[in-house]
């Protein structure tokens, strides 16, 4: 099988942005268990990034000037990034988490649609592709937890997956962020992200700094701003920029494959002989999706 340069770079990214972003539990989880509320999380992982992505950009002198065009839809970028995650949170309080990842993981249709609606149609494989990955991770999630459906749970997640898809089309199609390097737009995309969560712990009736004491409590925090928000959002931008939309969002069903493996392996919880089938149906369906569209 050969595949093109673009997909040579564009598939690996978005296995990478799959695998890295579905390491969230590993570093959130005991953060969780130790009393720090999710806006301190989510604040002190996206304050990390950005420092972090700021100070490589300007050890290697990245240029930071945006223009006024650029600033609007970086902007916008930042928000519905950031909206995605703050949207399935809520909605974790309303249903069961299996349920809620297992609607959130329709951004691939919705992505699909959107770029339908926008004139460009996807091949048979690939909505064979999404069809398949959304039934593995139904039967992944759908036997870790119990829970009754909840309509304002539906509503969000559904929501956060819509929020998640307008972010990837919007990083594909926008020209007037083509010129921007995919490191500057991660960092801009952060940077939002990180006031926004600011803005959030401001309304918390949890301290700040609450649950976040000693070494490993700051260390999952790095944790968290390296693997699952700076290289997870850059290697996103490179996949959706270098396969399209609809393919990379496809390859985000490592996501729930690798949280799984992770509260496994990492948390002792059961691995079932359903998410066994659910993560084989899924990687045989990106599989397909690969060999299908090579060219």
């Amino acid at each position: 099988m050969k595949l093109s340069k673009q997909a040579l770079i564009g598939y690996p990214a978005g296995v990478v942005t799959g695998v890295t972003y579905g390491l969230n539990p590993l570093f959130a989880v005991p953060l969780m268990a130790a009393g720090a509320a999710v806006s301190s999380i989510l604040f002190f992982r996206y304050l990390f990034a950005v420092v972090l992505l700021g100070l490589f950009l300007l050890a290697t002198r990245h240029s930071f000037v945006v223009n006024l065009r650029q600033v609007v839809v970086l902007l916008t970028l930042g928000l519905l990034f950031t909206s995605s995650s703050l949207l399935l949170f809520e909605a974790y309080h309303y249903m069961a988490s299996g349920l809620a990842t297992t609607l959130v993981f329709l951004y691939p249709v919705l992505t699909a649609l959107i770029m339908v609606f926008l004139g460009k149609i996807p091949s048979w494989p690939v909505w064979l592709s999404i069809a398949a990955t959304f039934v593995g991770v139904a039967i992944m999630t759908g036997g870790s937890d119990n829970g009754s459906l909840s309509t304002t749970g539906i509503v969000l997640s559904v929501l956060s997956a819509l929020s998640y898809a307008l972010f990837i089309v919007i990083v594909n199609r926008s020209r007037s962020i083509a010129d921007i390097s995919d490191t500057v737009l991660t960092f801009y995309t952060l940077l939002v992200g990180s006031v926004v969560f600011w803005l959030c712990a401001q309304f918390s009736d949890t301290p700040l700094t609450y649950g976040i004491s000693g070494v490993g409590a700051w260390l999952s925090l790095l944790g968290l701003a390296i693997f699952p928000t700076i290289i997870s959002t850059g290697t996103l931008a490179v996949a959706t920029r270098k396969i399209g939309a609809t393919k990379a969002s496809v390859l985000g069903v490592f996501e729930p494959i690798t949280a799984i493996l992770v509260g496994t392996i990492a948390f002792g919880e059961p691995l079932t002989p359903a998410i066994v089938c659910g993560i084989a149906i899924s990687v045989a369906s990106v599989s397909f999706m690969i060999w299908a569209t090579k060219r």
